[in-house]
């Protein structure tokens, strides 16, 4: 894939309209209102710097599930407001996404005025990447700019579809996501330490298959490790086990070996008896039958942060262990801690080791922490995003 992608900075907006697809997909409470503001906040720079370059800015973005139907559960209407709030400017709001009252206050935009589409999932067409449907978002428009990561992955009409019927760039969230991870994958600070963590090895056999290739250290946690630990002929109690993936897993482990790349498992394990954050928490090298892994152990927590504080290059995806329950974060914690602190470009690949670094207050403390959760694994895999793909290179 290309990495080496235009920018808003690399073409003319002033007097344009710009189409930009954002990330306004923000948690709400029962009452619709914003829990957390996070993803509008991380679309400011590229919105502002349209705004203040002459370009009059339609944003345009999903929210939630509505299945193609105008629900009012997902209306945009509280993230035009914040979105005001936040900008110190009037963001005019479009009680459709192409229907007359989009048409009519878009064409009525001036430069340096901003208005937000309702959203784009009201209509079935958008995920179906629906020409006709792109093709109306694009009339709106003059240019088009993708700054959503976490949708680059999806061919939909207002994330790719669009870019058959206006000229294409990426904002500067997108710019970063490509700019820091592709740097990582094509030509890394060594040596390159992947940690890939979580539940499933079906996950991530993507990415390991991937990675192998390019990084000198893998090192695995989370549950997905008793997968690789049963496959290695280990005991692993009642901990979760992906019994069909028992094969693929060894041969992951015999392509490292093969290719000279340290893999690490956990060798010592926290360990309780049941699922849940009531169960008490025990240190053991060996699981025994009737208790389940829940977090790497102290001893494995250590070896792992000298492969750490040894990096150039560190890409974390996925948690240790269960790290929403306080006796079982420790893993997680000190990974995360640990990047923080090394000199290594540190990359945080987004969903839950985002999370987990958010929680644990280190995240301000990386180079970089993805916007994306299955955009960024899939970027790890080495696919292509369509979000990405549309737009034109440099």
């Amino acid at each position: 894939m290309q990495y080496d992608k235009k920018s808003i900075e690399n073409i003319s907006v002033s007097q344009k309209k710009a189409l930009v697809r954002c990330d306004f997909n923000v948690p709400q409470d029962d009452t619709g209102a914003i829990t957390a503001d996070k993803r509008i906040v991380e679309s400011l720079p590229t919105l502002k710097y349209l705004l203040e370059h002459g370009a009059a800015v339609i944003a345009c973005s999903h929210l939630g599930r509505p299945k193609g139907t105008f629900d009012p559960k997902y209306s945009l209407a509280p993230v035009a407001k914040r979105l005001e709030e936040l900008l110190g400017r009037p963001v005019i709001f479009a009680k459709d996404v192409v229907g007359e009252d989009a048409k009519a206050k878009a064409a009525a935009l001036k430069p340096g005025e901003i208005m937000l589409l309702e959203n784009v999932r009201y209509h079935a067409e958008e995920e179906k990447n629906d020409p006709a449907f792109a093709k109306q978002l694009a009339a709106l428009a003059d240019i088009f700019v993708n700054d959503a990561f976490g949708t680059a992955h999806r061919a939909h009409a207002s994330t790719a579809g669009i870019a058959d019927y206006l000229p294409a760039v990426c904002g500067f969230l997108i710019q970063k996501e490509i700019g820091v991870m592709g740097r990582a994958l094509q030509n890394p600070k060594r040596p390159f330490v992947a940690i890939l963590g979580g539940a499933k090895v079906s996950d991530k056999i993507g990415v390991i298959n991937n990675l192998v290739e390019k990084c000198d250290t893998i090192i695995i946690g989370g549950a997905m490790a008793y997968t690789f630990k049963k496959a290695c002929g280990r005991p692993i109690g009642k901990s979760r086990c992906e019994e069909d993936k028992l094969d693929l897993a060894k041969e992951l482990v015999l392509k490292a070996v093969g290719l000279g790349v340290h893999f690490y498992l956990p060798g010592d394990h926290v360990v309780g008896d049941h699922f849940g954050p009531d169960a008490a928490a025990h240190t053991v090298r060996h699981i025994p039958a009737e208790m389940m892994g829940m977090d790497i152990g102290p001893a494995t927590t250590s070896r792992y942060v000298r492969e750490i504080m040894k990096a150039g290059t560190v890409v974390w995806n996925g948690p240790m262990g269960v790290f929403e329950f306080p006796d079982f974060a420790e893993g997680t914690k000190m990974i995360a801690r640990a990047m923080s602190k090394s000199d290594a470009i540190s990359i945080v690949g987004g969903g839950d080791s985002a999370a987990a670094a958010e929680l644990f207050g280190f995240a301000d403390r990386m180079d970089h922490v993805s916007t994306g959760g299955g955009a960024s694994l899939e970027f790890l895999e080495g696919l292509e995003l369509p979000g990405i793909a549309c737009l034109q290179d440099k």
